[in-house]
């Protein structure tokens, strides 16, 4: 029989086998693992996508909505003979032009 010096490094190194070989492979896997975190980071799932579209859209038609209003406000003035808000809802109706679907800026 082997003396109890001897059987213990070897019932270690037979132990501790599966904690070098699980360290090995997460040494050589963390790269990987890096490298597929920072892509996840930086790319933008389509889910993400369509959200940010939408909340662009929205912000889009809630502009509009406003200088809807403004534009009105400032053609009654402009009715009534007042020459600045003439101008006011010039600017304002160019506004408009550029933010409506299919103007300029429109994506």
């Amino acid at each position: 029989m082997l003396p109890l010096r001897t059987l213990f490094p070897v019932c270690a190194a037979f132990a501790l086998q599966g904690c070098v070989a699980k360290a090995v492979v997460d040494v050589v896997t963390l790269p990987v693992r890096a490298v597929g975190a920072g892509v996840d980071a930086v790319t933008t799932s389509q889910s993400e996508a369509d959200e940010k579209r939408g909340r662009e859209l929205r912000k889009r038609e809630e502009r509009l909505g406003e200088l809807e209003r403004d534009y009105g406000r400032q053609m009654d003035r402009c009715a009534d003979g007042n020459d600045e808000a003439c101008e006011k809802a010039e600017a304002i109706r160019a506004e408009m032009k550029a933010l409506a679907p299919g103007g300029p800026g429109s994506g």
